[in-house]
């Protein structure tokens, strides 16, 4: 059985539990548990709760003593098993805590938060149109904040983990009606965008004008084979056609005319690298005179030579 500790008379409520994640909790799904900051304890400790002059609104601090962890939290609901409560996961995260393991669970009081400075994590933060007003809808589902601790907030189907870089006042402060001034850090992984001079920026537009100038000239360029085949037996595949791009600026070889034609005679022209009187002689004595059908005939099979 789990034992409470000796308490504070009448101020400070401190016991353990066995830790799960929202997912482990029987019944119907609870997201609305998952996307915030607070927990799910058993009835034992709202009964214990109730017989203690403690503050309100409920806050507690959570720690892990195996790995010297701590998180502020609020409480949601007191429906949990008995010896067991129910936390986020991304509070299991910041604890170190596995399925099942001890946390150790007090009750304090936080002061109001005044000012919080959040990290995010990734980059892609950056996409949301008001970055400010999405984390302010998030936050009603928390009760405080502690310094070092990882939230997650839930937009758009997607997660976004935010580092709590600093609280006013520290270590740990309750964000239930309060006045707090939100600033962020530069995301994880974030690269700021490069400063160009004025002659950097001249030869940019000057490329986008040289490049805007050429795909207007390849929109006049010839397109062949534009049209569309029809197949004789009505169906529709590979009758697409597929035109390539002729560019005008590349000159097509063409061969010499013939100037000394004369109707009614054919020409066979040849390309015939005739050599010059001193290069025949010099060449006719060391060249080998030509033989055709030099060649060593082979045959697939051995013939047999013939009985007499």
């Amino acid at each position: 059985m789990f034992q409470f500790y000796p308490a504070v008379p009448g101020r400070t409520f401190k016991t353990q539990f066995k830790c799960y994640s929202v997912s482990m909790m029987p019944g119907s799904e609870r997201p609305e548990v998952e996307e915030g900051g607070k927990i799910i304890l058993p009835p034992t400790a709202l009964e214990l709760l109730s017989r203690l002059n403690i503050d309100y609104p409920m806050l507690f601090k959570l720690q892990n003593r195996k790995k010297s962890r701590v998180t502020n939290c609020g409480v949601l609901e007191f429906i949990a098993e008995e010896g067991k409560c129910y936390i986020p996961h991304w509070m299991m995260k910041n604890l170190l805590l596995e399925e099942g393991e001890l946390v150790d669970i007090e009750s304090v009081s936080l002061p109001s938060a005044t000012f919080a400075k959040f990290q995010p994590q990734r980059a892609d933060f950056l996409d949301i149109t008001n970055p400010k007003a999405v984390l302010e809808n998030s936050l009603r589902n928390f009760a405080c904040l502690t310094c070092n601790d990882v939230i997650a907030i839930h937009y758009n189907e997607r997660v976004y983990e935010l580092l709590v870089v600093a609280v006013e006042p520290p270590p740990a402060v309750s964000i239930i009606k309060c006045d707090m001034n939100v600033d962020f850090e530069k995301p994880i992984g974030y690269e700021e965008p490069e400063v160009l001079t004025r002659e950097q920026k001249e030869i940019m537009n000057e490329q986008e004008r040289i490049e805007a100038i050429k795909k207007a000239e390849q929109a006049k360029w010839f397109h062949a084979f534009q049209g569309r085949g029809n197949r004789l037996d009505g169906e529709k595949k590979n009758t697409e056609a597929n035109p390539k791009l002729l560019d005008p600026s590349k000159a097509i070889e063409r061969g010499l005319p013939n100037y000394d034609y004369k109707p009614g005679c054919i020409t066979f022209i040849r390309n015939l690298n005739i050599p010059t009187d001193d290069a025949s002689k010099s060449g006719a004595s060391d060249a080998p005179e030509f033989q055709p059908f030099q060649g060593a005939g082979v045959s697939l099979r051995s013939t047999k030579k013939r009985k007499k």
